[in-house]
């Protein structure tokens, strides 16, 4: 508990005056690359990694995409179709990191086979990025699933620093991949009007969610930490990343890398959480604080988007 009322302390010092807007800055972070779409054949990939990069060049994002490179495969042999893709991020000159081979959980399969999975995931990533004299440095558990034992948690924290890698959090966790699911399958149904329905609806859900995040931030820290944001490379996103970035840039916020915002104290906390599911770092930091610190009324996906995306809840 010390380390937390040091951190508050620090916190209410650097509250804003009352009246003025805080000094508000965001990483981006998408995962699942190179596409995570019912679009698989490789045209319409081509089209949402070009179309998604044009945006976030448009805005000024320093992005970072995870990959997991099960997808630059067809049976065992490599597809330089699909490395196109990423070299196209490269291109863009925009950094990648690691989101394991296989996208398997943690929580769901021994540390020994996660890591190897880990492993396997970095070898043509780290060719590419090599080739740009870069190197990867970033780490994100598929699910935001991180370990149900701090035995495990710690092990696994051992094996990253090892391999250079720092682990990659999410302040502003969401359901994008709900809308994503959604958007595709309406769009597999040829139905343009509903397409633009879920469309309509997810930029103004993912702005309730940064509200509550902020709020979150504040209820806990006595002020806004740099925010992490998680999306995916998914179509719904290749379509209205400009009106997410347009929401961010209206509320005050700037871009910045994931170095950048992994700067603010608020990281050096450790995340201590071990239950299933894949939460926020600030409802972990929160719920390692005390209940009586979460916020409650956390916005939901509309009920709509939720029925139409086949999951059974967000």
């Amino acid at each position: 508990m010390k380390i937390f009322e040091a951190f508050l302390i620090a916190s209410v010092a650097t509250i804003t005056i009352f009246g003025q807007q805080p000094n508000r800055t965001v990483a981006v972070t998408i995962d699942d690359l190179p596409v995570v779409s019912t679009r698989g054949d490789l045209k319409n990939r081509r089209e949402i990694t070009k179309k998604l990069l044009g945006h976030i060049k448009k805005a000024g994002v320093p992005a970072i995409g995870f990959v997991n490179e099960n997808k630059l495969y067809v049976g065992e042999k490599r597809s330089e179709t699909q490395m196109d893709l990423l070299k196209m991020w490269l291109d863009a000159g925009l950094e990648l990191g690691n989101h394991t081979y296989s996208h398997r959980s943690l929580n769901r399969i021994e540390l020994a086979e996660y890591q190897e999975d880990l492993l396997k995931g970095e070898t043509i990533t780290k060719q590419l990025l090599a080739a740009k004299g870069r190197q990867m440095r970033y780490f994100r558990h598929p699910f935001l699933q991180t370990g149900r034992t701090m035995e495990v948690k710690a092990n696994f924290d051992e094996f990253l620093k090892k391999h250079g890698y720092t682990i990659a959090p999410v302040t502003h966790d969401n359901a994008d991949y709900i809308f994503s699911r959604a958007y595709d399958i309406a769009f597999d149904r040829k139905d343009t009007k509903l397409m633009k329905q879920v469309g309509d609806a997810y930029v103004p859900y993912m702005e309730a969610k940064l509200d509550y995040w902020e709020r979150q931030s504040v209820k806990l820290f006595g002020r806004e930490v740099s925010q992490t944001l998680l999306i995916h490379a998914n179509f719904i996103n290749s379509d209205y990343f400009d009106d997410l970035a347009a929401m961010f840039k209206r509320r005050g916020y700037k871009f910045v890398d994931l170095e950048t915002a992994l700067k603010d104290e608020a990281y050096r906390l450790p995340d201590k959480f071990t239950g299933a599911a894949g939460i926020s770092w600030l409802h972990r930091w929160t719920l390692d604080r005390g209940r009586e610190f979460l916020l409650p009324s956390e916005p939901m996906v509309p009920e709509f988007v939720l029925k139409l995306s086949g999951f059974e809840s967000e």
